[in-house]
């Protein structure tokens, strides 16, 4: 609680109902949060009203507010500005700020008589270096291409030293490299290769194809058709080079594609840079907000990302609505000073560059956090089906399964990041039950699991409150169970998995209806995985429960020994083989029987 709250709602009852900014401030006079308001005045009181619903972050920035400033503006845009110059000067603390841990990277061309073109993490060697590039990869991948496309060299060989010196490598003799170790390319031939080839890497490969073919149709007036043959294979090799580029519609040019995913509470921001009608460059950016709201983050994210910055494409595309797009748009067109669009794609080939640009946050958030882009992907998708605020980290699982009245079980997966935690699997029976319901034991093994959450006891497994609950089963299960959770003052997401004819999950259950998820690959996946997982591990209970049920009968043949009896022997030794290793004498002291029970109980055992 913040003793400061008086005070703060005393002097917010006079703030100007005006647009502008507003700054918050420390015990030390630290900025620590700085914000924009339409009407400053309604902005900065719910900061401050009582009993204020604030998600954690926000109720952690009010708690530590002693004081703030605020600046006043004529305009909702003008507040937009100074905020974003703002953030950019201080800093705060609980800003979503960009936080981009990557090097720089470039393409370098080698300063010797006959260059190379690599790729290089920094400048330290002499020649002529393109960039920099934020991503390793799209320089490593430029490089790999266009030493492919124009048949450069990639051996260690020195050149001229090394002139018809032993034989062509491999690549000359499956065409993926020129021959120049064979000394029957000229210099002046091959520094016009590596000038061809550097205009494509910066002018993109449309460009360089229209170039040669002008120098091949040149060529071929000049009745130089070996020289012609060349180029006309480079134009070949360059369109189909670009045939399996992600290559934008003709009338598009340049582009960033930004989209945003969410693990364990990090969220990643990826920005695919277009130019030129191809893949230029690649940008990754990491967070850590408690509440994710992909909107917010990438409005924010824009906002922060080109201020100050004039090199803005004309066509920003999102993968999520933008609240405030027009005013967005107005601010990056001043900036810029062309107009710039931001699109969200509904359909169409935009669509994959997003999807493709989702990728890869979702792969930088798996390297990060140890797991597979799969298992992000599948979790993420999974939330927003079921329409919950975060993706499921933590998944509990039940199923029931039966073969008898007596061999009634239930069973408790969890599923953590994504992967089966198999040490926080539990098992369920039910020795009262007469007769299998699969409904009241589904209802009983919740009731007594999430008992042990609600009075705070058990072992670790039971103390961790679940992000989903899923039940093998449909409606009715879910409708059987909803009145426990409600009973228990739980808030937990609750479906069943529903299975199609082949044992697959089809749809999921809620308390009105299904929601399908075929047509969603990777969620699909992952609860198919689970289904199965709960299944078996149920099932296999269930036969171990039966065994063993089968086992105490057959010691009950005995005069004497009785169902508690057999059971007190099965409880004591654990394992049939332990028994039969038993003396008569242990049998019946065990039992609570005389020598001559435990004498029979001997000969049954050894015989079963």
């Amino acid at each position: 609680m913040n003793i400061r709250l008086p005070f703060l709602r005393e002097k917010t009852a006079k703030l100007t109902t005006s647009p502008g900014v507003y700054i918050m401030k420390n015990k030390s006079g630290e900025i620590i949060y700085i914000g924009k308001a339409k009407n400053l005045k309604n902005r900065v009181t719910s900061y401050f009203r009582e009993e204020a619903d604030h998600t954690p972050k926000v109720a952690s920035m009010v708690s530590n507010v002693y004081d703030y400033s605020f600046i006043v503006t004529d305009s909702e845009y003008e507040a937009l500005v100074l905020e974003c110059s703002l953030i950019k000067q201080h800093q705060p603390k609980y800003n979503i700020l960009l936080k981009d841990d990557k090097g720089y990277s470039y393409i370098r061309i080698s300063d010797e008589p006959y260059p190379r073109i690599t790729s290089e993490k920094n400048k330290e060697k002499p020649g002529e270096y393109l960039g920099p590039y934020m991503s390793g990869t799209v320089p490593r991948e430029t490089v790999a291409e266009v030493n492919r496309v124009f048949k450069l060299p990639t051996c260690h060989k020195r050149f001229p030293d090394d002139f018809r010196k032993g034989r062509p490598c491999l690549n000359y003799h499956i065409n993926l490299c020129s021959g120049l170790c064979r000394g029957r390319i000229s210099r002046k031939e091959y520094c016009e290769t590596i000038e061809q080839a550097v205009e494509y890497i910066r002018g993109g490969s449309e460009e360089s194809a229209k170039r040669m073919e002008r120098e091949m149709e040149e060529a071929a007036e000049r009745l130089d058709f070996e020289r012609a043959a060349v180029l006309r294979d480079r134009i070949n090799a360059i369109r189909k080079a670009g045939e399996t580029q992600k290559i934008f519609d003709a009338d598009v040019q340049e582009a960033d594609v930004i989209a945003s995913a969410e693990n364990s509470g990090s969220q990643c921001i990826s920005v695919l840079i277009y130019r030129s009608r191809r893949l230029f460059d690649k940008q990754t950016f990491f967070f850590s907000e408690e509440e994710y709201d992909p909107s917010q983050l990438i409005q924010s994210f824009l906002e922060q990302y080109y201020h100050g910055r004039r090199d803005i494409p004309k066509n920003i595309y999102v993968d999520t609505e933008i609240p405030e797009s027009e005013m967005l748009e107005k601010w990056l067109s001043a900036l810029s000073g062309t107009r710039v669009y931001i699109h969200m794609p509904q359909r169409g080939i935009l669509v994959r560059f997003v999807e493709l640009s989702k990728n890869n946050a979702t792969e930088e958030l798996a390297l990060r956090a140890g797991r597979t882009a799969k298992e992000v992907k599948a979790l993420e998708t999974l939330g927003q089906i079921l329409g919950l605020k975060s993706a499921p980290l933590y998944i509990e699982a039940y199923d029931v399964s039966n073969l008898s009245s007596s061999s009634i079980v239930a069973g408790m997966i969890v599923f953590e990041n994504g992967r089966p935690l198999k040490k926080a699997y539990k098992r369920f029976s039910f020795p009262e039950k007469n007769s299998p319901d699969d409904y009241a034991c589904m209802r009983e093994t919740l009731r007594r699991r999430l008992t042990h959450l609600v009075e705070n006891e058990g072992d670790e497994g039971f103390l961790k409150k679940p992000d989903l609950i899923l039940l093998d089963g449909g409606p009715g299960h879910v409708n059987a169970v909803k009145p426990v959770l409600e009973e228990l003052g739980l808030d937990i997401p609750l479906y069943g998995m529903v299975k199609d004819n082949k044992h697959r999950t089809r749809a999921i259950a809620e308390d009105g209806g299904e929601i399908s998820v075929s047509q969603h690959r990777s969620a699909f996946n992952m609860l198919t995985q689970i289904q199965d997982e709960v299944h078996r591990f149920a099932v296999s209970y269930m036969h171990s429960r039966h065994k063993k049920n089968s086992y105490e009968l057959e010691l009950t043949a005995v005069k004497g020994i009785g169902l508690k009896k057999a059971q007190k022997l099965l409880i004591f030794y654990k394992t049939k083989e332990n028994m039969k290793k038993a003396s008569p004498e242990e049998l019946a002291k065990t039992a609570g029987v005389n020598l001559e029970t435990g004498k029979k109980l001997y000969e049954i055992i050894q015989n079963i």
